[in-house]
């Protein structure tokens, strides 16, 4: 360790000048070893049972037993949370969100401590991460707006890649279909190659290139309210609030690909001094197979019109986004001080949808429509300073942030939908910037041995500017939004208590907030005949928190876990039905969510595990002056149970893994009055049975073969979800 301060100094400046992650952290350990060291939570090096707060962590391994084809995915069956993919690979809105709080945008994604949540709607690109260039993920449940700031109500997801320490290639292939026509993915094809190295102790690499595609099946319907007079082939059926509807067709086969590329270099200047640096790049593109109507008239051929009903209702445009995630990180120290600063760029240099007209001038082979494209872009850096040994008994903690999340959309109609590239007049056009400055403190208090105190305090200063929305041709546009700031305080305290090396109680509550999205502010679209209306005029919504948990190692290799959790939250954004024709964000007055997490754990003889848990959410709306039907309603999109069981096992060359995941059906509806199921448009309860067993076939070499939805469970997560599947992979290691 060198004595020089001006080399330390000199060293942390160099790597300051890059700006680093704060959650820079040591290689995980093996699964089974019990001294897995999270950081996230605290900021600061915590071994996994002294954490303030309830905390799960996912290794490689873990997703290796698993068929995880989406990062996502790696975390569904852990209590707290709720992974909504409804349509398997195909799912561009896929979230990930915890304890009851709904909607990506208000649980924070960190991808190596950077923030991976976009500038536009606070979505998360999962598919934009090969899960083979992960090393683990570490899950924080609660509020940390304390240390992370907007977004951090639910709490925060940190994903971190996996830093190679010798020489190593490796190479994947997989293929898997539904296990019936149009049930499930067809024809899914996965490749991937990789290749890492480290030199002299100092510097390491990583490539990675991965690719993902798939034909799809037909998971978006065509019904209409109106009964097809004179035809065949269409039958009865609802939508979710049981109003009667008639099913005519389907929209195609949605095939989507994927590609993702990746650098990472981490250089060791000394053993206090280190740089790391991160460029992933991914693209992502979907289309719709040809429509099908299920329609016959009275020659016995396909009929695609009738009274009222166009084409064009069979139709569904293209979509696809390509984004680029850089980030530089560094840590170094001074005197007693560590120090570690960070900058982080997401850019979503291309994102578009295209949408067909509604007209009888829109069909199969062209016409009419639009392309909506929205680049943004976000800018984070973080500076912390941490005292390990402050006055003895202290882990103390300071630093400032700064995000900044741009968002530009504009519309052109098109002449032939079919050709997205050939645009017409601007049709439509809103663009925004959020800015939030934050400053923060933490300090970790030693009261005895077996007892810690945590007390930390943040505050945020956030500005929106630059909103602006066009409509040509409509009166009173174009409009030009005023400046709008506010400010909020994030205080958290938690403490630990380890009566007994087996047992471990902890209490923590706190505040959290977040700010609206560029999405939320400015942008309006319409469907059909429903317009969503953004809200100019939103304030940042906020929660008090806390809970309590427990957790007992039993027996040999046992454990068992019990949290209860209340979130008060205050001016919650979400859409609220205006009318039958305009549904429009707005600050609720107020809700409650209550809940609980059960969890239990055990291992045998090293290589067999079970495990099992169980999460009640009752997340209510409690005030809400705009809509009194409301008051009394579960929150949208919530589910009230879960749970999770499973297990995994390793025989000689064989390893199997078995899970089943149950989720609770959601509503979609502010008044909860989508109460029919089984309907496109429901969110179901569902119950999944999935399954993995692989072989090492020699040192190199690994085959597998992975069931999913074993049972065959029908269910719509508002499209049909995929039905019984398989995948098979050769993964080869060098």
């Amino acid at each position: 360790m060198p004595t020089n301060p001006s080399t330390r100094l000199r060293n942390g400046f160099f790597c300051g000048l890059l700006l680093a992650s704060t959650s820079a952290r040591a290689e995980p350990k093996d699964t089974n070893d019990l001294e897995t060291i999270i950081i996230t939570a605290t900021r600061t090096r915590k071994s996994l049972e002294t954490v303030p707060g309830s905390v799960s962590y996912v290794t490689k391994d873990d997703m290796e037993k698993r068929d995880v084809q989406a990062v996502d995915q790696a975390l569904n069956v852990l209590p707290g949370v709720f992974d909504r993919r409804g349509k398997g690979l195909m799912d561009t809105s896929a979230a990930v969100t915890l304890r009851g709080i709904p909607d990506q945008k208000r649980t924070l994604v960190l991808f190596d401590g950077i923030p991976a949540n976009d500038a536009y709607t606070g979505a998360v690109s999962y598919g934009g991460l090969s899960v083979e260039d992960i090393q683990g993920i570490e899950v924080l449940r609660g509020p940390f707006s304390s240390l992370y700031g907007g977004n951090a109500m639910g709490g925060v997801v940190n994903i971190i890649p996996r830093q190679p320490q010798t020489r190593e290639f490796a190479l994947r292939s997989g293929y898997g279909t539904g296990w019936y026509k149009d049930g499930a993915m067809d024809n899914i094809f996965k490749e991937y190659a990789s290749y890492g190295d480290r030199f002299k102790d100092k510097l390491s690499i990583f490539f990675s290139y991965g690719y993902k595609g798939t034909d799809g099946y037909p998971s978006d319907f065509n019904t209409q309210s109106s009964k097809p007079a004179g035809l065949t082939g269409w039958s009865d059926t609802t939508d979710n609030q049981g109003k009667t509807k008639y099913l005519i067709g389907d929209k195609g086969a949605n095939g989507w690909k994927q590609e993702n590329l990746s650098f990472r270099a981490w250089y060791d200047f000394s053993a206090i001094s280190k740089l790391n640096l991160t460029y992933t790049r991914t693209s992502y593109d979907y289309t719709y197979g040809d429509p099908r109507s299920y329609l016959k008239n009275t020659a016995g051929a396909d009929a695609w019109t009738y009274g009222t009903v166009k084409e064009a209702s069979f139709l569904t445009g293209p979509g696809g986004m390509t984004q680029n995630f850089i980030s530089a990180k560094s840590q170094t120290q001074w005197a007693d001080a560590n120090i570690a600063l960070s900058l982080g760029i997401l850019d979503a240099e291309k994102s578009w949808y295209v949408t067909p007209g509604a007209s009888a001038a829109t069909t199969r082979a062209g016409g009419p429509g639009t392309v909506s494209q929205t680049p943004a872009d976000a800018y984070s850096a973080d500076i912390q300073v941490a005292f390990p040994q402050w006055m003895g008994k202290h882990v103390f903690v300071v630093g400032t942030s700064l995000r900044q999340a741009s968002a530009h959309t504009r519309q052109y109609n098109l002449a032939n939908w079919l050709d997205e590239k050939a645009l017409g007049a601007l049709s439509y056009e809103s663009r925004g910037t959020n800015r939030d400055y934050a400053a923060y403190v933490q300090d970790e208090l030693t009261l005895r041995d077996d007892l810690t105190a945590y007390l930390g305090v943040r505050g945020d200063w956030w500005r929106t500017f630059d909103g602006y929305a066009d409509q040509p041709g409509t009166a009173g546009y174009p409009i030009n939004y005023g400046r709008r700031d506010a400010s909020a305080l994030s205080p958290k305290a938690a403490v630990v208590y380890r009566p007994f090396d087996r047992t471990t109680f902890r209490l923590s509550g706190g505040k959290a907030f977040r700010a609206p999205t560029v999405y939320e502010l400015y942008r309006t679209w319409t469907s059909g005949t429903v317009v969503y209306s953004a809200n100019p005029g939103l304030q940042p919504e906020s929660t008090w928190s806390w809970d309590a948990e427990a957790t007992q190692k039993l027996w040999q290799d046992s454990e068992f876990k019990a949290s209860y959790f209340e979130h008060h939250l205050k001016d919650l954004i979400y859409r609220q039905a205006v009318s039958s024709t305009l549904q429009q964000y707005v600050n609720a007055g107020k809700a409650l969510i209550r809940g609980v997490e059960l969890e239990g754990e055990q291992r045998l003889f090293s290589r067999l595990r079970f495990y099992a848990n169980f999460t009640l959410n009752d997340a209510k709306i409690t005030d809400n002056p705009a809509k009194t039907a409301t008051v009394g309603k579960k929150l949208v999109d919530v589910p009230e149970k879960m749970y999770s069981f499973g297990g995994d096992v390793e025989l000689g060359a064989f390893t199997a893994s078995a899970t089943g995941r149950y989720v609770a059906k959601r509503y979609t509806d502010d008044a909860n009055a989508d109460t029919v199921n089984g309907v496109y448009g429901s969110r179901d309860a569902y119950l999944t049975l999935d399954s993995k067993v692989s072989y090492r076939a020699t040192k190199n070499a690994t085959v597998s073969l992975a069931v999913n939805n074993i049972t065959n469970e029908r269910y719509f997560d508002y499209y049909r979800a995929p039905g019984r599947n398989w995948f098979a992979e050769l993964a080869m290691r060098f």
